[in-house]
């Protein structure tokens, strides 16, 4: 088979999403499945909505595009602020965005009015990150302007933790997104449906507390797809972390010295890399590099260690594995790696489960 490639397994992403809709839909929280990292695979997509995922959300209207064109029924968030250049596709190819600048709300109204649809829109409330967010004294202000464009619909309040600065979405966090969601409602007149708290960096919050409050919808990619959580890249209870595999093949193996010799400069991407220590080490060279995949992310088999990458290089120290030119090595990977092996030219993508086209949702019990 052509490597590098990367093995998905669907049933797996299936298994993890629905064990996770189990454990929250019974606290009031709905998931949307975030197909980003898989750089919207319709068929990852779809076993997430076979797992009981409501939705899908991407960072990416490409990708929410493609999505569109396999089953314009699957409800589509975009989960990254509109570009300007790009609101008429945003639109066109998903229900709904989450928002922070007034000029953007403003295009988006003249957008949808041109297509003729009604679009939704979830504010960001900026609650100590430091990514996106309105500041939280200008949310309902923001909120009744929304409510006064033509052509949207105000759904929802929003925040998003840990992606920036690490900061922990904890009770505290979440009861401010829920005492603004109340205080918005004052303001416009109508229930906000979308409360959504945030992304896999959430679990511990929501496994962990008794009030949810008006939280009723994560946000969940790295969760589903390799079954950790962000914020100590513990695996979740329950989930497994096999879905992916990316497969390289040897093209070199040798036993060398472990020291370099010769005058030391800068390596390929500009770092003085350490001689070694003394003695040999019987390394495999394999068709792989960053061009590829993040090296630090990827996890060789027991036994074996990266011990260096270039553009289009990988060494590794094979140890006592019966390793030969011509045979391949799958690596497990975290969710920096994951990103980069999807969107590599070079990598290959397989699966294997059911790959049908994307199912309608399934409205799941508690679900707002």
């Amino acid at each position: 088979m052509t490597a590098p490639r990367l093995d998905v397994d669907l049933d797996v992403i299936a298994q993890n999403t629905r064990v996770l809709v189990d454990r929250l839909v019974p606290r009031g929280i709905r998931v949307t499945g975030v197909s980003k990292a898989s750089l919207g695979s319709t068929a990852v997509a779809a076993a997430m909505l076979r797992g009981g995922a409501t939705a899908i959300g991407d960072s990416r209207v490409e990708n929410l595009e493609r999505l569109r064109a396999a089953d314009p029924g699957t409800p589509l968030t975009l989960i990254r602020s509109p570009m300007l250049s790009q609101v008429d596709r945003v639109v066109r190819g998903s229900d709904q965005s989450l928002n922070t600048e007034a000029v953007v709300l403003a295009a988006l109204s003249a957008a949808a009015l041109r297509e003729r649809v009604v679009h939704d829109v979830v504010l960001m409330v900026e609650l100590g990150d430091l990514r996106e967010g309105v500041a939280v004294d200008e949310v309902v202000d923001l909120a009744a302007t929304v409510a006064g464009l033509s052509g949207l619909r105000l759904t929802g309040l929003g925040t998003n933790l840990a992606c920036r600065s690490g900061i922990v979405p904890d009770q505290d966090k979440m009861d401010q997104l829920s005492e603004l969601v109340d205080l918005v409602e004052a303001r416009v007149g109508h229930p906000l449906t979308v409360v959504t708290g945030g992304n896999s960096a959430n679990l511990d919050w929501a496994f962990g507390t008794d009030d949810v409050g008006r939280v009723n919808e994560l946000r969940l990619g790295e969760s589903i797809l390799l079954g950790t959580e962000p914020l100590h890249r513990h695996v979740v209870e329950g989930l497994r972390t096999d879905a992916f595999t990316l497969a390289a093949e040897v093209i070199e193996v040798q036993t060398k010295p472990r020291r370099s010799w010769g005058t030391t400069g800068q390596d390929a991407f500009g770092r003085t890399p350490h001689r070694g220590r003394p003695g040999l080490v019987r390394q495999a060279i394999l068709a792989l590099g960053r061009q590829d995949v993040d090296p630090d992310g990827a996890t060789p088999p027991a036994g074996m260690s990266v011990l260096a990458a270039s553009s289009d290089h990988l060494v590794l120290d094979v140890g006592d594995h019966g390793v030969v030119v011509g045979d391949e090595i799958g690596f497990q990977l975290d969710y920096s790696a994951l990103v980069r092996a999807m969107t590599s030219p070079f990598v290959r993508t397989g699966t294997s489960g059911p790959a049908e086209p994307l199912p309608a949702p399934v409205p799941t019990r508690g679900a707002a």
